[in-house]
């Protein structure tokens, strides 16, 4: 899959990036970018560890839920999905998922639907997130992370579409075609960003993952903090932490080594 196959011509808003960029900083400091950044590198360790394929197959409920806690979308959702499901079921569609022998995104699309048909106490988005995230933090130089908050088919809202421009179609008939799609525009991104600088360097793919959060972090600010009341906006975090909730690493037992 190349570029070329989905784009011909400019794909990353440049200038709108920058201008997010610019926003981003006038809240928080590059010290901290890089700080969440590190944390991730933390969380990819950690997700590493446990999603091996070996050790995979010896983990733990403990375990598996200091993993679902990890992801914003399932944090307080682990006790369903494992009840659910069961460790063992969960542990048998993780190795599907990272191990499997169909193509990634076919994989992911398989992982999506069983998760997704938990039913109604668990948003069918949550599929595509905890897959993606299970791929991405255990290998992120080869599988790209997608979130709700970074692209949601259903409302068709995130901070991706914010940054690319008009000509990048991020809708698909099916989960595969859409994560493909989003692997080749986080690609341009990644690269765009880090030339055009728009992005913190030293955590490679990382820095992107963070660049996009305070996108979309931003993007509340300017919506919802609008429409809602002044004492709903004093609870809403900074940007700091909106940043480490949205990528898992806020008080992360993975990270910090504390009990589920």
């Amino acid at each position: 899959m190349t570029a070329a196959d989905f784009y011909s011509g400019q794909v990353v808003d440049t200038q709108t990036a920058r201008e997010f960029t610019e926003q981003v900083l006038s809240r928080v400091g590059r010290d901290e970018l890089s700080d969440v950044a590190a944390l991730l590198e933390h969380k990819v360790q950690a997700f590493q560890t446990l999603l091996a394929r070996d050790a995979l197959r010896s983990l733990t409920e403990a375990q598996a839920t200091n993993l679902l806690r990890s992801v914003f979308s399932t944090r307080r959702k682990h006790r369903v999905i494992l009840d659910t499901l069961t460790l063992g079921g969960f542990v048998d569609l993780c190795d599907d998922l990272l191990y499997g022998d169909a193509p990634v995104a076919t994989r992911l699309a398989i992982f999506h639907n069983e998760v997704g048909g938990i039913g109604r106490d668990l948003p069918s988005q949550v599929g595509f997130d905890l897959g993606s995230s299970l791929l991405h933090f255990s290998d992120p130089e080869r599988y790209w992370l997608w979130t709700q908050w970074m692209w949601d088919p259903r409302n068709l809202t995130g901070s991706l579409p914010l940054v690319v421009t008009e000509e990048v179609d991020l809708i698909a008939d099916d989960i595969a075609e859409t994560y493909r799609r989003i692997g080749v525009a986080i690609a341009f991104v990644n690269d765009v960003g880090e030339a055009a600088e728009f992005r913190e360097r030293g955590h490679g793919i990382l820095d992107t993952d963070v660049f996009l959060a305070c996108v979309y972090g931003i993007y509340m600010y300017t919506t919802l903090r609008m429409r809602m009341t002044q004492e709903f906006n004093q609870v809403v975090p900074e940007l700091g932490e909106l940043l480490r909730r949205l990528l898992g690493v806020h008080r992360s037992p993975l990270i910090e080594g504390t009990a589920p």
